[in-house]
C-alpha cells in the first residue's frame, strides 16, 4: 500500500522530543528557538517519570524561515548546551515506515511481522532485529535482516546500545514482538506513541509475566492477546487490537499458550497495520478510528469510531 492509498495518509506536524534531567527554563529555551525560526507550536506536553524529564511538542513548520537541516542542527546545539537529548522528526507524509523488531526467544510474533512485510499486508520495512538474546539471529538471517544482540549473558539489555542501534537504522517505530524486557522511560519517552507491544492476555486482565498461568489460576473462561501502545506504565497503554478464545475447564497454561500464540501474532500484525496506516488515534487513553476510516477494513476487535 502506497501513501496515496492509505485511508488517512499521515500529515505529521514536525515532532520534537526533549529527554533528560529537568531544569529551570528548559521549556522556554526550546519554544523560544522555535518561535524565532517561524515555527508555530500546535501542541505541547511534558512529564517526569523515574527522574527522567520528557517534553514532546508538535510544530507547524510551513512558515519556517530556515532550512529543516538548520532547525535540526540548532536544536541539537541547544540540547548540548542544556545537557538534554533533543530529537526532531520532520513532517513527511511519504516517510518510510521503518519498524525495528525487538525480540527475545519466541519466533511466532516476529515471523508474522516479517511475513506481513514481505507479502504487502504491512506497509513497512524492518531494517533491524534487536534481541536481548542471540536466539533469533537465524530468523533474521532467513529474512535478510541485520540482527543486533544488546543483551548480556543473563538477558538484561543495554539501553544505551539499544538507542544507538535505533538511531543508526533511523527507526520510525518499535515493535515488541514478545520482547521479554521492560523498557525504561529513557526509551519510551523518545518513541512515545510509536512503540507497539503484544501481550498474551486480554488486557487489562493479567498484565505482567506468566499471563497464561495467571489466566488458569484465575479461572478465566475467555483468554486472548492484545496489541497495545507502550507507555511507562507496564501493560497499561492504549489498546489497538485484541483476539480471544474460550478456555476449557481442563486447560493448563501450555494449552492456552498453544492456542494463544497464533492469536498473539495476528493481533500484533493487525495493530501494527492500523498504526502504520494512521487509521487510529488515541483520545483520553482509548484508541479510536480516525474520522473517515472504514472500520470494516481493520479487524481490531472493538475499537470505536472517532
Amino acid at each position: 500500500m502506497t501513501a496515496a492509498d492509505r485511508p488517512n495518509p499521515r500529515r505529521w506536524d514536525t515532532e520534537i522530543v526533549v529527554v533528560g534531567d529537568d531544569a529551570t527554563g528548559l521549556v522556554a529555551r526550546v519554544t523560544s528557538l522555535l518561535f524565532e525560526r517561524g515555527c508555530n507550536i500546535e501542541d505541547l506536553d511534558q512529564d517526569v517519570r523515574d527522574g527522567v524529564f520528557r517534553m514532546r511538542l508538535h510544530a507547524d513548520t510551513d512558515g519556517m524561515v530556515c532550512k529543516p537541516a538548520t532547525l535540526e542542527e540548532d536544536l541539537q546545539d541547544l540540547g548540548t548546551e542544556l545537557g538534554v537529548d533533543i530529537r526532531v522528526r520532520l513532517a513527511d507524509a511519504e516517510a518510510a515506515r521503518k519498524a525495528a523488531l525487538l525480540v527475545t526467544k519466541e519466533d511466532h510474533a516476529p515471523r508474522a511481522v516479517l511475513e506481513a512485510c514481505e507479502d504487502g499486508t504491512l506497509d513497512a520495512e524492518v531494517p533491524v532485529m534487536i534481541g536481548n538474546h542471540g536466539t533469533l539471529r537465524s530468523l533474521a538471517d532467513e529474512y535478510g535482516v541485520p540482527f543486533v544482540d544488546v543483551g548480556d549473558d543473563g538477558g538484561s539489555h543495554d539501553e544505551r546500545e539499544l538507542l544507538r542501534v535505533l538511531d543508526e537504522y533511523d527507526v520510525d517505530c518499535l515493535v515488541l514482538a514478545r520482547f521479554m524486557r521492560i523498557l525504561s522511560p529513557e526509551v519510551v519517552f523518545r518513541y512515545e506513541g510509536r512503540i507497539i507491544n503484544v501481550h498474551p492476555s486480554l488486557l487489562p486482565a493479567y498484565p505482567g509475566a506468566e499471563a497464561y498461568r495467571q489466566a488458569v489460576e484465575g479461572g478465566a473462561r475467555v483468554h486472548g492477546a492484545t496489541a497495545h501502545y507502550v507507555t511507562t506504565d507496564l501493560d497499561q497503554g492504549p489498546i489497538i487490537a485484541q483476539r480471544a478464545f474460550p478456555v476449557e475447564p481442563d486447560d493448563g497454561p501450555e494449552d492456552l499458550k498453544e492456542r494463544g500464540q497464533p492469536l498473539e501474532a495476528e493481533a500484533l500484525v493487525a495493530g501494527l497495520r492500523a498504526h502504520l496506516d494512521d487509521a487510529v488515534v488515541v483520545r483520553r487513553g482509548r484508541t479510536h478510528f480516525r474520522e473517515g476510516v472504514d472500520p470494516d477494513a481493520y479487524d481490531l476487535g472493538g475499537v470505536t469510531a472517532e
